[in-house]
């Protein structure tokens, strides 16, 4: 769905974790709309292509967020169903799309049968997962033989560089991430191509492919950004609201130096990178 700095690495039973990410999800769902629901919509014709959604093809849309990818879906003939964690955003899906099927579930645990779709796709849910050779095993089980999976996270900040300004800016400010931030997984641990090939080969798919997809964001001036940020995320509102007053000013102060890179006449160009694995389910997994 979304957008975030990494949380103090580590490893727990993911409860905490899940929990914070739901509810900030659907604290957010009003205004995700605002910059990353724009941002995130940017990928999905090659999301779908990767999956192999067509006409009559039976699509699951896990995060579904408002909708999307279900409704482009929708537009190609598909058969689409879209879940999401938060039910605030499922409210929202379901208002936009009101001939569609949204429901509220949990990845981890998807209320489908075996072999129920042909293609499941996800548009950055990986960064904001606890287990995810768990949600990838679902995705494989409610997968018809010869279906396919599509998933997108963000590249290394680096290289994302939307994301990498902010990144950028926590270092050079020295701010800690806040006590209340629960533990997880490292952010961009699946930024990786080999983590997430090695990740959809052992929940049992074959013809694993990761590619990368890469476009510059404009943004009218730093305000927009930062407000997006702020609006449209969980874990990068938590760290910087979560800051001292002295540490949010250094941290803004930062950013600010770090847009300096990207301007250009009429606002800033941003490096945005995105990794998208993709696989296919075989008829023995």
């Amino acid at each position: 769905m979304s957008a975030d700095p990494p949380v103090p690495d580590g490893t727990d039973d993911g409860t905490a974790f899940r929990t914070f990410e739901a509810a900030g999800w659907n604290d957010r769902a009003p205004t995700y709309d605002r910059f990353i629901g724009r941002l995130t919509s940017r990928v999905l014709d090659q999301l779908l292509d990767a999956a192999g959604v067509v006409t009559g093809s039976r699509m699951l849309d896990v995060a579904t967020g408002p909708g999307y990818a279900s409704a482009a879906a929708e537009r190609r003939g598909a058969r689409v169903v879209g879940v999401d964690v938060a039910p605030a955003m499922v409210d929202i899906a379901r208002r936009a799309n009101p001939g569609l099927d949204f429901r509220v579930a949990e990845a981890e645990a998807l209320p489908f049968h075996d072999e129920s779709f042909d293609a499941v796709v996800s548009n950055f849910l990986v960064p904001h997962l606890s287990d995810h050779v768990r949600v990838v095993a679902e995705f494989c089980r409610v997968l018809a033989n010869n279906g396919r999976v599509a998933l997108t996270t963000w590249d290394t900040p680096d290289r994302m560089r939307l994301l990498g300004v902010f990144v950028d800016a926590f270092r050079v400010a020295g701010a800690e991430p806040p006590g209340d931030i629960p533990i997880g997984p490292p952010f961009y641990r699946f930024a990786d191509r080999g983590a997430l090939t090695m990740l959809l080969i052992d929940g049992g798919f074959t013809d694993v492919n990761v590619e990368t997809i890469g476009f510059n964001q404009h943004v009218s001036s730093k305000d927009e950004l930062w407000k997006g940020i702020l609006s449209g995320t969980v874990r990068t509102r938590a760290f910087i609201t979560g800051q001292g007053e002295l540490m949010r000013r250094k941290i803004r102060s930062a950013f600010d130096t770090a847009m300096l890179e990207f301007q250009v006449a009429g606002g800033f160009e941003v490096p945005v990178s995105v990794t998208i694995g993709i696989g296919r389910k075989g008829v023995d997994s």
